[in-house]
């Protein structure tokens, strides 16, 4: 049985909990609908859990273990001490008024992710925004809507970025084409500040940059901008997170997050350096 790791997310929680609770249940080859019925629900009901798409009652999953023959004390505990750290609320729930709930679990598995590598089309990477940037951008998506809720989007964005911050936080590999960064965003003066703040983030350690050029033509990720995330807990599967206009795609299955995978190392291998990156920055940001 797998313990809490330092870091570790609700939202990566349920799903590491919910992955543990199916092995068992595949072990005993006891059906969802078997399973279900014990506790009171439905085959539906077990597929959300084990997918960590919803909470956990302690008492059904105590009555689970007990179905899949776990007995022992000590593993009943590892898996049950889970039960309430997933329960908690992430600070993004604060949001709930402004995130969808779509967007609440990718935040949550950021939260929760060693390594972050992700390829950006449009737009600078949320978590590499300035403020103003961040607005701009906010602002731009959102017609009709509020100063008041374009203002707590932009909070929740500059809320996200402290996760770079963190002693434990994670490795954040971000490939930009380049019509992201020469699209005038908020003006010039905006862009420029946009610009020089990428090139002060890269001296973190845990911040890499590379841009894909105009130049360079075609390429493996014309689909569209998407990320991929990697946990501390071997239990859990990368996740492939592909947004949409008013959803989003989650991916672990092997297939598709080796798909993905080997489209970001090629673009890493034809984008810039991160030397060549620092000196593309800047020429742009002349430029503007």
């Amino acid at each position: 049985m797998t313990q809490n790791q330092p870091g570790s997310g609700p939202t990566a929680l349920r799903i590491l909990l919910g992955s543990q609770l199916r092995r068992l249940r595949e072990a005993k080859g006891v059906t969802r609908e078997e399973a279900g019925h014990l506790i009171r629900g439905s085959e539906s009901k077990i597929s959300r859990m084990e997918l960590g798409r919803v909470g956990f009652k302690e008492r059904d999953v105590a009555d689970l273990l007990t179905l899949y023959g776990v007995a022992d004390h000590e593993a009943r505990s590892a898996v049950l001490d889970l039960v309430g750290t997933a329960n908690e609320p992430g600070w993004w729930h604060r949001f709930n008024d402004v995130l969808p709930g779509w967007f609440q679990a990718y935040v949550g598995l950021e939260e929760a992710a060693t390594r972050i590598r992700t390829y950006e089309v449009q737009f600078v990477p949320g978590l590499l925004q300035t403020k103003e940037y961040a607005k701009a951008v906010v602002t731009a998506g959102s017609a009709g809507i509020a100063a008041e809720e374009i203002s707590r989007r932009v909070d929740v964005r500059l809320e996200r970025q402290r996760v770079l911050d963190r002693a434990d936080g994670p490795v954040f590999w971000a490939v930009i084409d380049e019509a992201a960064l020469r699209r005038p965003i908020g003006g010039a003066e905006v862009m420029r500040a946009q610009i020089e703040h990428l090139i002060e983030q890269m001296r973190q350690p845990n911040i890499t940059v590379q841009v894909m050029p105009f130049d360079f033509g075609g390429h493996s990720a014309e689909g569209g901008a998407f990320s991929i995330l990697r946990f501390p807990d071997r239990e859990l599967p990368d996740v492939v997170y592909v947004e949409q206009l008013a959803s989003a795609l989650y991916l672990d299955k092997r297939e598709d997050v080796d798909r993905y995978t080997e489209v970001i190392e090629r673009l890493c291998a034809v984008s810039t350096t991160p030397d060549e990156t620092v000196e593309l920055l800047r020429t742009i940001a002349d430029e503007f």
